[in-house]
This record gives C-alpha cells, structure tokens and sequence, in this order.
C-alpha cells in the first residue's frame, strides 16, 4: 500500500490554432462531453461504491498512516485521467499538475453527482424535445392531435413560450455543469496556488532568457547584414575613389568613369543602409502602425502578398512589433526558401487577442527550429502568446501567432 502520484503536462488544446470550433460544433462537442460524462458517473459510482469498503479497511489497519491500497490508487489515478482527456477534448479543459492518488480520489467523489446531473438535465431535454416534435407533428401533419388539444393561436403562442423558456432553462443548467466540471478537475487536479506561482515563474525565466537570445540572435543577423552588405560596398566605394584620385591628371575620362562607377556603388550602400535599418525596425510601425508598415512589406516582397487587416483597435506596440517581425519573417522565408507563388496575411483581434495568420503555397518543408522561426517563437512568447507552424512536405505552409493585447 502505498501513495502514487500522477504527472500531468498542459494539454494541446482540441482544435489547432487557427481552426477553432464554431457554436455548433461547441454546443455538439459539450452533448458529447456531458452524456459521456453521465456514463462515466455512473461506472465511477460503482467502482467508489466496491472500493469504499477497502479503503476503510485499509485506513482501519494502517496503525495510523494515511495510506491507499495500490488497487484503489491506480484505479482512481486512471479514471482521473480519462475523466481529463474527456474535459480537454469536450471543454477545452487543459489545466494540470502533480496530484497523488488522495486528490484523484476526491475529485472522483466531487464529480461523480456533478456527472450524473448532467446525464439528468441532458435527458430531461432530449425528452422535452422529443415532446414538442411530437407535438408539432400531431398539429401540423398527422391532426391526431395529442391530448386533444387543437393547435389554437393561443395555445400555440403560450406553447412556443413555455418551450423557449424551459430551453433556455436546459441550457443554462447544461452550462452550469460544464462549469461545474471545470472548476472541480481544477480544484483537484490542477496546480495549488504556489504550484501556480511557481510555474509562472519558471517560464517567466524561460521567457527572459529567450529574449536575451533572440536580442543577441539580432544582433549578429545585423552584423552580417552590415559585413557582407554595407561594408563591402563601402570598401568599393573607398577603391573606386582612391583609383579616380590617382587617375586625375593624367587620365580625365578614366578619372570621370571611376567617379561614375563610385557614385552608383555609394547610392547602392545607401540602399543596403536603408535595407538593414528598415529590417531592424520600419518607421511606418510608430507613425501610421501596424496595418502600413505590413503594406510596406507586400511593396518590398517579390512574391505578391496579400493583407487582410481585420483588427477592431490599433493594438498596443509591443504586440504591433511582434506581429509585424512574424509577418516580416514568414513572408521572407517564403521569398527566399518556399519557391511559393503567393503569400496570404491575415490578421483579426480585438482589444483582448491579436490573430496572426501567414499562408504561402510553396514546397513546405519549414523547420520550426530555424534560426528565424525560433527567433519568433521566443519574441512571442516573451508577451505570452503562441505561435505555430504548420509545413508539411509539399506545402503549404501555415505560421499562425496568437498575442494577448491585454
């Protein structure tokens, strides 16, 4: 006998990114969730209702340590995490943490009438559904009309009534027990208030130390740029003077042809100069914002891009930056490495999420552990969002980022 624990990581939430249910298939998914969740009710009843006589046996003849027999501990530790996957399929649910089978135990007993509530409210509407369909039939097709109630105006009026406001009654019960599964798998198995702070901490620190990486990881970007491009040119630009210098004199229309070959090599190195200070960070972004500087970027991209900016309120500059250096990388790599035809943007949010979604329809193939990507990943993690990517051999590529405006 003894006290086992379970380790639970973050889940991925049901849907990816980008492909978020709508209404329909939320209401449909959370049916499915409660009526699999009144079943397991049900199965853990049993189980806790056989168990409970060997627990107390236990805890009798344990000469004083708080122990669970090895059978019960499992058990329990299993079905807590089917009952986990179930929440996070059907409700989105992905909280968790260490818990040991005592809290395992507890949460089977707090959601057992909590799952069985929800099979009572779901049947109870399925029943008033099939009533009023039953009765809609009676009057309109059928006219053997149930209990010999004709379909009056009145009746019907006071009908549709009764029916809306027990509908509305349903749903909100059926809601009530969504909410009532969610807080009790998280007052049992999702992390303590110090696990949580903990936690916090630790990726606030993971966090940091990727910020200063991707900072040191643009900086050597912009000392490349400024070595094989600006510099280059400009040790030209000094040859080609020097060479005009000691041909003045002797060789004018030489003199004249260097002085020429200089002047475009130095417009050139103004180009480049401009290049790299437009990468390191565009004007556009603090004057006309977001929505002109990703302009900027489809002028300036070879692969025609397409925006589509459906943002409610000018987001905050640190999320504008972010959203602008992901959109600037992904429709780079697509320049240079996707051999992709075209490039769609689209950005949607409100003053609470930023939406960043980047498609192009080249080879595929991306690696999220590039030096670009990475770089990304760690810039938008910095303000607690997600990013993602999606690229598969053959195409296309998908880079999505979500940024918290709040």
């Amino acid at each position: 006998m003894h006290e086992t624990s379970n380790v639970i990581e973050s889940a991925e939430p049901a849907t990816p990114p980008g492909r978020r249910r709508g209404f329909v298939a939320r209401l449909v998914w959370a049916a499915v969730g409660l009526m699999l969740g009144a079943v397991s009710a049900g199965i853990e009843l049993v189980l806790l209702a056989v168990a409970a006589p060997v627990l107390a046996y236990a805890l009798a003849f344990s000469r004083g340590q708080r122990a669970v027999p090895r059978v019960v501990a499992d058990g329990a530790l299993k079905l807590s995490e089917l009952e986990r996957r179930r929440l996070s399929a059907c409700f989105g649910h992905t909280e968790g943490a260490d818990y040991g089978s005592v809290r395992a135990l507890a949460y089977l007993v707090l959601r057992v009438p909590v799952g069985l509530l929800g099979g009572v409210i779901l049947i109870l509407t399925l029943y008033g559904a099939v009533v009023v369909g039953a009765l809609a039939v009676s009057w309109w097709i059928t006219h053997h009309y149930m209990d010999g109630i004709p379909p009056k105006p009145w009746i019907v009026v006071y009908t549709v009534a009764i029916c809306l406001v027990l509908a509305f009654i349903a749903i909100q019960g059926l809601v009530g027990v969504v909410a009532l599964e969610r807080k009790v798998a998280r007052r049992c198995l999702g992390p303590s208030p110090l696990e949580a702070y903990e936690r916090r901490i630790a990726q606030l620190s993971v966090s940091r130390a990727e910020v200063v990486d991707a900072v040191d990881d643009e900086r050597r970007r912009i000392e490349r740029d400024l070595h094989d491009g600006v510099q280059q040119r400009l040790v030209a630009l000094g040859m080609l003077i020097g060479r005009a210098r000691r041909a003045s004199g002797r060789d004018e229309e030489r003199s004249q042809e260097l002085l020429r070959q200089a002047h475009e090599e130095s417009q050139r190195a103004l180009e480049d100069l401009r290049e790299v200070a437009w990468r390191v960070y565009p004007a556009a972004l603090d004057g006309e914002g977001l929505r002109a500087a990703l302009e900027t970027v489809a002028e300036r991209s070879p692969v025609p891009v397409t925006i589509d900016y459906d943002v409610a309120a000018r987001p905050p500059h640190t999320v504008e930056t972010a959203a602008y250096f992901v959109v600037c990388e992904a429709v780079t790599n697509a320049n240079k490495h996707s051999a992709a035809a075209r490039v769609a943007v689209r950005l949607t949010g409100d003053e609470r999420m930023l939406h960043v979604r980047i498609e192009d329809d080249g080879t595929g193939g991306a690696d999220p552990a590039g030096g670009g990507l990475a770089g990304l990943a760690r810039r938008v993690a910095a303000l607690d969002g997600t990013f993602g990517v999606d690229s598969p051999p053959g195409g296309p590529t998908v880079i999505r980022a979500e940024l918290p405006c709040g």
